[in-house]
């Protein structure tokens, strides 16, 4: 009866609370409507696969995934591989003391059979850590801050014989080092991130490395996104994480992280979400991944690989209007959201090599124009460093934001 299922509800709630889950759903929602949410992001595995760091990887046939939801795929015809390969520069990387990072946990458990593509699984705990179910795995808009930053530094863009400033409004609750190259139609992006494990602070804070290509206006931009990530909240504890992200009206209320929506149509065996692995440590090994982004001019899709040669899938251009030709604007570096005002991120600095664009030149070459931001220059900084006339810059942004006037 009802008071049954009543009282059923308020102990599996109470057993979740008790297991330290912090829920902070709307009131209203349920456990049903929770599970129905879980049913849909949730497809059907043909084999699935339990990780050491405590995943579930599921193989799903690749026609199955929840990237076809979205209604500007129902007609979608997927495309299997990049139809011609704009990422294939081949570095010289005999003499250099980074290593690339070599796998995701989970593979070391097993694999996912030919014609399927592992999907990380949404836990329930997962949706009940989230302020809504509306919101669960989307970045906050991003606002303009209101308060008078001091110490937000204006980006200098630089050639070799010119420079001009351009400046950027401070966000709320989110902080940022980048470097940025504008001033051209961009059909790819690359770099090689660092790879760390920053100890976040509170249970909504997350940090990034990563690159960004977007187009369209200040407040309505588009972007797609990929990098690494540790994000709490989002995935249930303080790893190093691969990401994705796109957005087509300035996080306001389209895209998401990894797979949690549908959009991203996954063709590789890369799990959106799931842990990397080795991690750099300060005074021994440097690890780094190699994100490539880059549009397939004959299908108008915008392509992922890492590490030079592994495909992981694509952003659909369906998705997009300005994206749907060209980005207009490509940023490496990272972010930091916390709604603490003063920030407690630890870690050493991180850093980015190998900057590369693509333009309609169809040459993957280091960028004319580049320029550095960094809108809390005392809590993370973005320094693009020049060893010497032979050598090209390296990017090296972020940092403990421990300085006392990091507020």
């Amino acid at each position: 009866n009802a008071k049954t299922i009543s009282v059923l509800l308020l102990v599996t709630f109470v057993s979740v609370l008790g297991n330290g889950v912090d829920s902070k759903l709307k009131a209203g929602q349920t456990i049903s409507e929770i599970d129905r949410r879980l049913k849909l992001l949730n497809k059907p595995a043909v084999k699935s696969i339990k990780s050491e760091d405590g995943d579930i990887i599921d193989c799903v046939d690749i026609y199955k995934q929840s990237a076809f939801d979205h209604q500007a795929l129902k007609n979608h015809k997927i495309q299997l591989k990049p139809s011609v390969d704009l990422l294939s520069e081949e570095l010289d990387r005999r003499n250099e003391s980074p290593r690339p990072v070599m796998m995701q946990t989970w593979q070391k458990s097993g694999s996912c059979p030919n014609g399927t593509v592992p999907i990380r699984r949404i836990q329930r705990e997962d949706l009940l850590r989230a302020a809504s179910l509306e919101n669960f795995g989307r970045k906050a808009p991003e606002i303009p801050s209101s308060a008078n930053k001091t110490n937000v530094k204006e980006t200098q863009f630089m050639s070799f014989n010119d420079s001009k400033p351009l400046g950027f409004p401070p966000i709320v609750n989110r902080s940022a080092a980048l470097l940025v190259t504008v001033g051209y139609n961009y059909i790819g992006a690359q770099g090689d991130i660092n790879v760390w494990n920053p100890k976040v602070d509170l249970p909504d804070d997350y940090t990034t490395a990563q690159i960004w290509l977007k187009g369209g206006p200040g407040d309505n931009f588009e972007s797609i996104e990929g990098g690494w990530v540790v994000n709490p909240k989002l995935y249930g504890d303080k790893l190093t994480r691969l990401f994705v992200y796109w957005t087509r009206d300035g996080y306001k209320s389209t895209g998401c992280f990894d797979a949690i929506c549908s959009g991203f149509v996954q063709t590789g065996q890369i799990a959106l979400g799931a842990t990397i692995s080795p991690i750099s440590s300060s005074g021994g090994s440097q690890y780094y991944v190699t994100v490539g982004i880059s549009l397939d001019p004959n299908s108008g899709n915008w392509w992922l690989k890492l590490n030079g040669n592994v495909v992981v899938g694509y952003w659909p251009g369906s998705l997009f209007g300005y994206l749907s030709h060209s980005a207009t604007i490509v940023e490496w570096g990272g972010q930091v959201y916390s709604p603490n005002n003063f920030h407690s991120l630890q870690g050493s600095a991180c850093s980015i090599e190998h900057v590369r664009i693509i333009d309609y030149s169809l040459q993957l070459k280091y960028p004319q124009w580049v320029g550095t931001w960094a809108d809390e220059y005392y809590c993370y900084d973005a320094y693009n460093f020049v060893e010497g006339y032979t050598t090209e810059p390296v990017f090296f942004f972020g940092g403990p934001g421990q300085n006392p006037n990091c507020k």
